[in-house]
């Protein structure tokens, strides 16, 4: 069985439903049959490197006043915390995350992303370092196992696996993903948002009982 997974590394929501669907999978009986796939999602495409606080960036995009943007923060750092997740609220900046989609891509090729995909958002949403600048997407690459050499030679060429992006956020497209995180499971079931293990591993059993359903 197959599950595709989009998700922006920007996401706090996708932070959070990346445990929870770890967790559901950890629970689900046929997990070692499952192949898990993790496909890229700009959720601000147009943002350029980041700068700008995140809380006063988002804020502006869904026209929240600040107040109202970090409560939502707090919102997703309790969320965060509940599954042992580390989360801070100040001092994350918004930017533009094409680059860490490309070297997710890149860690793919060498058996990686995983841990590249953990180390991001850890970057992101618990560090006190930005995951935008090109030195901290090297030391995270490096301490993921990667190259440094082949890191800085992917980040330097801006062709470098953009293909496999922009294919990933077409499929996305084709099928209908609005926002993320959303999960697909074998083609035939959708699931978004930060969902609990309970249900995700509930959806991994509906989907592996329906599997030869015509």
């Amino acid at each position: 069985m197959r599950v595709e997974i989009w998700t922006d590394i920007a996401c706090p929501w996708c932070y959070v439903g990346r445990a929870g669907f770890d967790r559901g999978l950890a629970a689900f009986a046929h997990r070692d049959e499952v192949e898990v796939v993790h496909r890229s999602y700009e959720l601000n495409p147009e943002a350029e490197q980041g700068t700008i606080s995140i809380i006063d960036a988002v804020a502006a995009q869904y026209g929240r006043t600040r107040d109202q943007q970090i409560a939502r923060e707090e919102q997703a750092a309790a969320m965060a915390r509940s599954v042992g997740l580390g989360y801070r609220i100040g001092g994350r900046v918004f930017g533009n995350t094409f680059d860490v989609h490309r070297l997710l891509h890149f860690a793919k090729t060498h058996g990686r992303q995983n841990e590249l995909m953990d180390l991001a958002f850890q970057v992101n949403f618990a560090d006190e370092r930005s995951v935008y600048d090109r030195e901290t997407q090297v030391a995270m690459a490096v301490e993921a196992g990667l190259d440094e050499a082949a890191v800085r030679e992917v980040l330097d060429n801006p062709r470098a696996f953009a293909q496999e992006v922009r294919a990933d956020e077409r499929l996305a497209s084709e099928l209908g993903v609005s926002g993320v995180p959303f999960f697909v499971l074998n083609r035939r079931y959708g699931v978004s948002g930060g969902q609990s293990a309970d249900m995700f591993t509930q959806a991994l059993e509906q989907a592996w009982a329906d599997r030869l359903v015509a």
